[in-house]
């Protein structure tokens, strides 16, 4: 009777499930891209090729996807089945913080050809692989296979049963039907076969093999309706704007089969082991649903192949077990000649742990495709030009013109495939930094895709929250994007160092004639081999980049004129649009201390180095591509900022750089927070190793009582009054991303002729280390990096998995060693940026 009771109380559980179907806006029609392939025909014939399928629904465990809008899906869902009540919390789909793992991510990943994740479900007793390979081949991207192996934990009853469910979908129509297994009950000894069809895919079949494992048996009189242990399959038709929402339909699903039983009176005295009731019932067919599921008593493997009709040949499980093998030494060797981590960190330890920082980075790209909300409103406080525009009244709320846009597509990395399952402008330039040394051809597709997403003005939006399902994951407050608001512009890093590496590629000069494409180059880096190939990208691109520009230009100027501020320039001054009391967003350092309050007159030190940078990287283009007068015009622009900084933002009574605001007499007036708004001239290559500042910098960079710690540089001095204050989101803790740049341009200093070379090397050698060996510690002990770290002790905290820029560890570790002697090491190290 206790059973029965525990049956109804699942009632409940399920209605609420269900009540996750909400109203989700209905999702649009296909959108063709008019500026399809700016590579050389044939590269990019094979890039989309290549890249086409791909573990690119990050935000699940696992999830495969192609790059196409409204495509078929595929999903993995698990779970543990004791009692009636397990699977209710145990079930595994959608990553999420601290869902009871032990670290969980991929091994070894090359985007390409696949790899090898392992998820430790502590909770659930079960390490759960999934290995993932691509077969190329035909049409329509090749065929693909993934091995899910589940092995129980020593410390749990071996006889632990689990469920685990393979989740389908095919958006946009197209054709999906599963056929019909061994028995009317399901599957005994018979693998499930699927098949599918759509333009953009052609014919295909997808296989569930039976795989091994013991299936639970039973001998209940359910056990002659409905069978007992053997895989069965549900096909269900939904609308396609509810597709995504996998534990919803699942979950009402299992509803179904549990009213079944209370109707039958199965909740009576004899109910059925918990297992066999969360056992659908077997109703195979076409549906753009389909469900298969699968349960286990004990470890279990089994395999799924996707074979496309064009590639000619159906992929098998032999097939699978020689293509893992494959790829796991392709990518150990190959890894090792991309990342030669250089000392202190050659010991086995470091090369496990940066394969799956750098794996874990790599493996999280992913494809989104739908709308974006955008307040395209013409507001006058969107103007932020008088005085209290931060404080929203009603009349404002009254004016927003909040409306979907798109539908947009965008190929891209995420911070955190738990916390933050999207397109992140600022930060994607740092993800794309380690990737552009193993596949420049990726990083600059992915490139491409952000640049596609600009409007006619230069705006590109700093989250892309593309579909329902990405903003499921997001407060509403932070969904809607502002043409007005910026970002720091990171990607030009990327296209920098991508410049340097075709002046290498072409012993330091770019080709004045055409090159014929190579027969067989690797794609990884075909845009370098063939500089050509490479040119015609930068120039396609380039109008993009200049208006992007232009944008922050004429969008973020700061204000010199009105104020009677003295400056070499009188253009060149910044101000970050979208300023609160207690933030600024959009310059990425979300709650650093900044002037208040908030006014229409304030400069920003750290925007008009970010446009600084852009400059310098505009003339390193220009140059490229022969476009000499725009070289030029940037060069005095660039001349403009540099003096500037010093004029605006220069406090000799601080010795550091300061944002500027305007004082209660209508006067400039310099505010300084050091930490890393101080540093911004620096991290960004603005200051030569002869700058007059650079000594000051330094002194704050490397003093103990101010930046400098054990475990990396702390975002705000511990001399500042508002260190650890209020969220301490900015005001203390160490960030990756920051100490990268500040590593590099240390190096840079230390490799070049200058009074402070020695100084720059010392600290150079010793920040190197700390932050290494602070991101590992913490890896080693949770299985997880971190989004960032205790200044004091140095453990990982906030968002956890974020294998974003975190995994810049793996550019550290494979810098070279500088003499603290001499600075010896004459390497330029602009291409590490």
């Amino acid at each position: 009777m206790a059973q029965g009771r525990q049956l109804s109380f699942l009632l409940a559980f399920f209605l609420s499930i269900c009540t996750l179907f909400g109203s989700v806006p209905v999702a649009a029609a296909t959108s063709t891209d008019e500026n399809e392939s700016i590579l050389n025909s044939e590269i990019g014939r094979q890039n989309n090729q290549s890249l086409l399928w791909g573990p690119y629904r990050p935000n699940l465990y696992f999830g495969v996807r192609p790059r196409i809008p409204k495509s078929l899906m595929a999903g993995l869902m698990w779970g543990k089945v004791e009692t009636y009540s397990d699977f209710q919390t145990s079930v595994r789909y959608t990553c999420e913080q601290n869902e009871g793992m032990k670290g969980y991510g991929w091994d070894e990943y090359d985007t390409r050809n696949g790899g090898v994740q392992s998820i430790h479900d502590i909770e659930n007793g079960i390490d759960i692989t999934t290995s993932f390979v691509k077969a190329p081949g035909g049409a329509h991207g090749g065929s693909w296979a993934v091995r899910v192996k589940g092995e129980l934990k020593e410390d749990v009853p071996q006889d632990r049963k689990t469920i685990v469910i393979l989740y389908l979908t095919q958006e946009g129509g197209g054709q999906l039907e599963a056929l019909e297994g061994d028995n009317d009950k399901g599957y005994d000894e018979a693998d499930v076969t699927i098949q599918g069809a759509s333009d953009a895919l052609g014919s295909y079949k997808l296989v569930v093999t039976k795989g091994d494992g013991t299936q639970p048996k039973s001998d209940h009189a359910l056990s002659d309706i409905r069978g007992a242990g053997q895989t069965v399959v549900q096909s269900l038709t939904y609308p396609d704007e509810v597709l995504w929402q996998a534990k919803p339909i699942v979950f009402k699903q299992l509803k179904e089969g549990v009213d079944w039983l209370l109707e039958n009176n199965f909740d009576n005295t004899n109910a059925p082991p918990p297992w066999q009731v969360y056992q659908l019932t077997n109703r195979p067919g076409a549906g753009n649903v389909q469900i298969v599921e699968k349960i286990f008593e004990g470890s279990f493997e089994f395999d799924v192949l996707f074979s496309s009709a064009s590639a000619g040949k159906d992929l098998t499980s032999a097939d699978l077990t020689r293509e893992i093998k494959e790829a796991t030494e392709s990518f150990g060797d190959r890894f090792s000649s991309v990342f030669s981590f250089k000392a202190p960190f050659t010991a086995e330890k470091y090369k496990k742990f940066g394969r799956s920082m750098f794996s874990n980075l790599i493996g999280g790209i992913g494809y989104f495709y739908g709308h974006s909300i955008v307040d395209r409103s013409n507001a006058p406080e969107y103007d932020e030009e008088n005085e209290g525009f931060w404080e929203e009244t009603a009349e404002a709320r009254a004016r927003r013109q909040e409306a979907p846009e798109g539908p947009y597509e965008i190929f891209t990395s995420v911070p955190s495939r738990p916390f933050f399952p999207r397109g992140f402008l600022w930060d994607e330039g740092f993800h794309l930094l380690p990737i552009a040394d193993w596949d420049i051809d990726l990083s600059m597709e992915i490139v491409k895709s952000w640049f596609n997403l600009m409007d006619e003005d230069g705006w590109i939006g700093r989250e892309q929250i593309l579909g329902a399902e990405a903003r499921s994951k997001v407060p509403a407050e932070f969904q809607t994007q502002y043409p007005h608001y910026a970002n720091p512009p990171s990607l030009f890093l990327v296209i920098d160092s991508f410049v340097d590496k075709l002046r290498k590629a072409s012993n330091g000069s770019l080709p004045a004639a055409k090159q014929h494409l190579s027969q067989g180059v690797p794609l990884a880096t075909a845009l370098v081999d063939n500089p050509e190939v490479g040119l015609e990208y930068l120039r396609r691109l380039y109008p993009l980049l200049r208006r992007q520009f232009d944008w922050f230009k004429r969008t973020q100027f700061g204000d010199i004129k009105s104020y009677d501020r003295e400056a070499y320039s009188s253009k060149e001054a910044y101000r970050w649009r979208g300023r609160t009391v207690t933030h600024c967003l959009t310059s990425g350092l979300d709650d650093y201390p900044r002037p208040q309050p908030p006014h229409p007159g304030e400069l920003h030190v750290d925007l008009m180095s970010w446009v600084g940078m852009m400059a310098k990287s505009l003339i390193n283009i220009s140059g490229a591509i022969g476009l000499a007068e725009e070289a030029e015009e940037l060069k005095k622009v660039l001349d403009g900022i540099e003096h500037n900084l010093d004029d605006l933002h220069w406090s000799v009574k601080e010795g550091c750089y300061c944002d500027a605001t305007i004082d209660d007499f209508e006067e400039n007036k310099l505010v300084c927070h050091k930490g890393y708004i101080s540093l911004f001239p620096f991290l960004t290559g603005l200051l030569g190793p002869e700058s007059p500042r650079l000594g000051g910098i330094l002194a704050l960079l490397g003093d103990g009582e101010e930046l400098f710690s054990p475990h990396g540089l702390r975002s705000l001095s511990k001399k500042d009054e508002f260190y650890e204050s209020g969220e301490n989101y900015w005001r203390s803790p160490i960030w990756i991303n920051i100490n990268y740049m500040a590593i590099v341009q240390l190096r840079n200093i230390a490799t070049q002729e200058g009074p402070h070379r020695k100084t720059a090397a010392d600290l150079y050698t010793r920040l190197r280390k700390n932050v290494v060996d602070t991101v590992y510690n913490s890896w080693e002990e949770t299985g997880f990096a971190w989004e960032q770290y205790n200044p004091e002790t140095g453990k990982g905290q906030r968002t956890q998995h974020f294998t974003g820029w975190t995994s810049l560890v793996v550019k550290i570790m494979a810098m070279d060693e500088v003499s603290t002697e001499n600075g010896a090491g004459q390497q330029h190290v602009r291409e590490e940026l």
